[in-house]
């Protein structure tokens, strides 16, 4: 199977390329992006690759890390099924394109909200109980990275595996974001949970 894996940040993707080069007996064949931060730069860039690329993908996985909601700890390896826009102002069933879930390949019962704003112990508990969620994580790029797969890969399998970094609701900041992800360059994990989902 080819998997292009995307790295949103220049640091996930050091890590990511770092693990991939060590890695031994791997079962499937990994391209590495770095797509850049944020909405426009993760559907850019997947649009890109796949453009540019010289055989058609078989998945999609992005890695990295991502906060998480009270719940959860820093370290945990998290592979959300639901992947939604918390940002997107839009009439309910007016652009379905927009506001409906995406279903992700990940096996834990999770949904990822997506938007480009940094979530602080507030947004996060605003945008759970807007949404009715229990249990969530939050990242800046998956809900745009799975609108770019739907559109120009086919739809193919799309599967999202993140180190929670931090956990607003407990206290945390960027500042302890940025201090998890300068100790977590191991990546293997990830690796690790990207070849049992899609084995």
């Amino acid at each position: 199977m080819r998997v292009l894996i995307v790295a949103p940040t220049t640091r996930e993707h050091k890590y990511m390329r770092a693990t991939l080069e060590c890695a031994v007996g791997l079962k499937h064949d990994y391209t590495l992006i770095c797509s850049g931060i944020g909405k426009a730069g993760a559907a850019a860039g997947i649009a890109t690759a796949v453009a540019k690329a010289s055989e058609p993908f078989d998945a999609v996985a992005v890695i990295g890390f991502a906060a998480g909601s009270l719940g959860f700890t820093q370290g945990d390896i998290v592979a959300p099924n639901v992947a939604v826009y918390h940002d997107c102002d839009v009439p309910e069933g007016f652009i379905p394109e927009l506001t409906d879930p995406y279903t992700l390949a990940g096996d834990d019962d999770v949904t990822v909200f997506t938007g480009d704003s940094f979530i602080n112990a507030t947004s996060a508990t605003e945008i759970m109980t807007r949404f009715g969620a229990q249990q969530a994580i939050f990242d800046m790029e998956i809900m745009a990275i799975a609108i770019a797969v739907r559109d120009y890969a086919a739809g193919i399998p799309l599967l999202a595996v993140k180190y929670i970094s931090d956990v607003p609701q407990s206290g945390h900041n960027e500042w302890s974001y940025d201090a998890f992800a300068d100790s977590h360059s191991d990546f293997s994990p990830l690796l690790d949970k990207i070849e049992k989902i899609l084995a």
